[in-house]
């Protein structure tokens, strides 16, 4: 198992209104969530590799 960038804006458009509506459940992919106010937390945390994927919640 690899891991690396992913073409995510590709997927955004089909993939967001599932994930908002409920029937897509991200939880699974992302082992971080924050809120809107602390995304730099966010980032650092997967710079300093305490995480490898955050979520944003708005």
């Amino acid at each position: 198992v690899g891991g690396g960038p992913a073409p995510v804006r590709a997927y955004i458009e089909e993939l967001l209104p599932d994930v908002l509506e409920g029937n897509i459940e991200p939880g699974r992919v992302f082992d971080r969530t924050v809120d809107l106010d602390v995304v730099p937390d966010g980032y650092r945390a997967m710079n300093d590799r305490e995480a490898i994927k955050v979520m944003v919640k708005p």
